[in-house]
């Protein structure tokens, strides 16, 4: 699997699921130099264990499903780790450009950095 090919893929998809110990989760996500980015917990969708594993730099399968007809267009494993928001501001305004319906687009990046936890998933290819 290349690097490419994730990029494409998950450029076609609007949403990832996670092999997580809990089960299977769906989440948003965005693709930002090289990796992709989601966000738990706060206001957001929750994704039990995944800070848990991204605080170990853990591995998690990812999976990315065609926004047209649900196809599986890639599977791979992932490095996750937990993102210092602070220290990675494009990568928090790429995640926030994309979050659909928020409540308080404003506000969004302050409320992530007290309550959510961005997760960075490095694909291994």
């Amino acid at each position: 699997m290349t690097l490419s090919v994730i990029e494409e893929g998950a450029k076609k998809s609007g949403v990832l699921w996670l092999g997580l110990p809990s089960g299977p989760r769906l989440a948003w996500h965005v693709w930002h130099d090289g990796a992709l980015y989601v966000v738990t917990g706060g206001e957001e969708r929750a994704l039990p264990g995944l800070t848990e594993i991204a605080a170990e730099r853990g591995e998690v399968e990812v999976v990315l499903r065609s926004k047209d007809n649900g196809a599986e267009l890639v599977r791979f494993p992932a490095v996750a780790e937990v993102v210092d928001q602070a220290a990675a501001p494009e990568a928090v305004a790429a995640l926030a450009k994309e979050r659909l319906n928020a409540r308080d687009a404003a506000g969004l990046t302050a409320r992530w950095a007290e309550r959510s936890t961005v997760v960075r998933l490095a694909p291994r290819t």
